[in-house]
């Protein structure tokens, strides 16, 4: 029983991954450096915690682009 609630555990986290790493396709960053897409994503941390209208703009840009993928 253990070792089923384990892989499923696996399961659920390897798929997460694939599809953060298909944010970072998507929005175009595939070849960009590791260093420079996780100093991007630590400085957009700190900014949305720091400003709910930047969360909201943010959001926003996102919900389009992915509207587009249902086109």
């Amino acid at each position: 029983m253990r070792q089923a609630s384990s892989t499923e555990v696996r399961r659920q986290d390897t798929r997460e991954k694939i599809e953060l790493g298909g944010l970072i396709a998507k929005a175009g960053l595939r070849y960009e450096k590791r260093a420079v897409l996780l100093g991007a994503l630590i400085e957009l941390g700190q900014r949305l915690k720091a400003d709910d209208a930047e969360r909201m703009r943010l959001a926003a840009i996102g919900a389009t682009a992915f509207g587009h993928d249902a086109k």
